[in-house]
Order: structure tokens, then sequence, then C-alpha cells
């Protein structure tokens, strides 16, 4: 990456004050579980006792991905910019969500192939080219691309920084995506690419089977290596992978916690911890996705998703869900009473 960023730890001070919160609350301690986790990790996050997420986030990054020309889609890849228009129209289901859990949204075309019909005042365009090339050719992009990708990433996070938002989440578009997610999570974690490579927008067996063998052809004549992230995302990555990876180190580096979506999203994460690794400190695993591969990546991080729906649309959607739960582990946090302030006996010691 062009832009170097530098992510601070998160804070042990406020990490502690915010525990002792926690435990003064009236309530047994740990009796919120998880909920609990998610205050004291803000805390860290936001470098406070009492952290706040007001102001929150998720932004749509849109690519389209070349390998689509070997059969590894259901649909076909004119359904990226419509989608788009989708989004900018406010009729998607990621509108919906970030409505109802009061965030706001961006869209970012970040190398969708075709014309975006309708208005398109609203799009933000970091455009890196007219979608990838197909990786079972030769690579993804170049590395200058993955660089741009990435660095656009970073600006972004930085302008987001600027408006006050505290928390984000990464969400994404573009046919053909879970297969560059799949190829991605093989190299990064070791796994076969039989167990990363799942069904995608619904493709069957004799589809998936077109998958598997593209993503393996790809990884044999690009070679990426896992040491290398830049050279894994210009081998077999999409333009808003890199964005998404970006996106996650420039919002660390300001101090913004990051709630992962799905697959696509989590193996940018791949991407972003390999970079540097303190990352990974300010993620939330938001949920988990029927894709194989996302619970392999997810483990690879170390996250343990919040939430388990049977999702797999990916646009942020279940980061979206997720952020009602952070919303929830915030207000309990801060809202509670003591015992102290509430006169109430604490257990015997």
């Amino acid at each position: 990456m062009g832009k170097s960023v530098d992510i601070p730890a998160v804070d042990g001070v406020a990490i502690e004050a915010a525990t002792a919160r926690q435990n003064s609350l009236t309530k047994p301690q740990g009796s919120l579980g998880r909920l609990e986790d998610l205050a004291v990790q803000l805390a860290g996050i936001q470098a406070t006792e009492r952290p706040n997420v007001d102001r929150k986030w998720i932004i749509v990054a849109a690519g389209d991905h070349g390998v689509t020309a070997q059969g590894v889609s259901a649909f076909p890849a004119e359904v990226t910019p419509q989608m788009v228009a989708n989004f900018l129209g406010g009729g998607a289901a990621i509108n919906v969500l970030s409505r109802m859990v009061g965030a706001e949204v961006m869209i970012v075309d970040c190398g969708v192939a075709g014309e975006i019909p309708g208005p398109t005042d609203a799009l933000v365009r970091r455009s890196q080219g007219r979608g990838t090339a197909d990786f079972t050719a030769g690579p993804a992009m170049s590395l200058e691309q993955a660089d741009a990708a990435i660095d656009a990433g970073v600006a972004i996070a930085g302008e987001l920084a600027e408006k006050g938002a505290q928390l984000i989440a990464p969400g994404e578009m573009g046919i053909g995506n879970s297969t560059s997610a799949a190829a991605i999570t093989a190299v990064m974690t070791g796994a076969d690419v039989s167990t990363v490579a799942g069904r995608g927008t619904g493709i069957d067996d004799e589809g998936l089977e077109r998958k598997i063998d593209a993503i393996n052809r790809g990884i044999a004549r690009n070679k990426p290596s896992s040491e290398d992230p830049r050279g894994v995302l210009s081998a077999v990555g999409g333009f808003e992978i890199g964005f998404i990876a970006g996106l996650m180190l420039g919002a660390a580096s300001h101090r913004i916690a990051i709630v992962l979506d799905g697959y696509i999203a989590t193996s940018a994460a791949l991407i972003a911890a390999q970079i540097d690794p303190a990352v990974t400190g300010y993620m939330i695993g938001g949920h988990r996705s029927v894709e194989p591969g996302h619970t392999i990546a997810l483990d690879h991080l170390g996250l343990r998703p919040l939430l388990e729906l049977d999702m797999r649309l990916g646009e942020g959607s279940g980061a979206a869900l997720a952020m009602s739960i952070i919303d929830a582990a915030v207000n309990l946090h801060n809202g509670m009473a003591t015992f102290a302030e509430a006169s109430v006996s604490n257990r015997d010691e």
C-alpha cells in the first residue's frame, strides 16, 4: 500500500475502568454475557470508560470480477450496476436495515464494469478499473491497482473520522466476489479450496465444481503467498475487497470500531490483518454466514460472531443487524445504575 497507517493499541486503562464499571452495575457479574465484553472492547477502542456508538456508517463497496467468465455465479455481471442503482434509490435490504439501526449509508464504486443506471449523484467514485481481470488467466489486478484500492479505503476512513464516525460496517456488492473471497481465504488460512468455496448466489453442483476448479487454477497460475497480502489481493482479489481492507486499516487508525459482515468483508479482514495485526483489536464479528469459508476465516482472525441467522446476502446486512446488539451493549454499560447509586446491596465479598 502506498499510504502507511499507524494503528494505536487498544487502551488498557480504559478497558480496566470499563471492566470495573461493569462489575459495579446492578447485576451479577457476567450476567449480561457477551454484551459486557462488547462494551469493554469498545471502551478500549475509543480510549474511554464510557464508549459511544451513536454515529454509525455502513459503507457498501461495489466491484466486478473477471472470473465470472468461468461460470462461477448464478447471476450475470449486469446485476452489479443494477444493484448499485437500487442501493442509491433506497430499495435494497441494506437501506431498510440501515434506517432501522440509525446508520448512514455510503455507496462506493470501486470497480463496477457496467454503466450504473439512474441518478448517481450520491455515488462515491473510487474505481480502479472496469472490473478485475479473470484470475484464471493471470493476476486479477496489478500491484499498483491493489495499492490504490487499499489507499482509497484508508482515505475514506479518514473522511468518516472527520464526520465523527464511531462504528462502521463495510458491506459489498459484486457478482463473482465470493469466488475471490474463497481464493483469498484458501491462501491466507491454508485451507483446501473445496472447504472454503460455497454456493454464493445459489449455484448448483456443477457451478460449485466450476468455482472450485477456477480458484485452484487461479492459485496455481498466480502462486500468491500468505506472507504477501498485497500480492494475494493482486493475484485473486477484487477492487472492493482491497478497498474494504484499507477502510478497516484506516478506521482502526482513527479508533473507529469495525463490524464485520459476511464472507467477502471477512476475506478483506484477512488481508488487513496480515498488513497490520493490530487491526483485529478493532474488529467485531457481526454474524456467521452460511458460506463454509466464513467460519474458517473468522476462526483464523480469532473472532466469534454475534449472530447466526443463515444469511448470505452481503451488502453489510448481517453487520447492520449486529449494530443493534452493539447499541444495546453500550446503552446498558452507560445507562445502568451502580450498586452504590441505586442503594442496592452488592454480593458479599
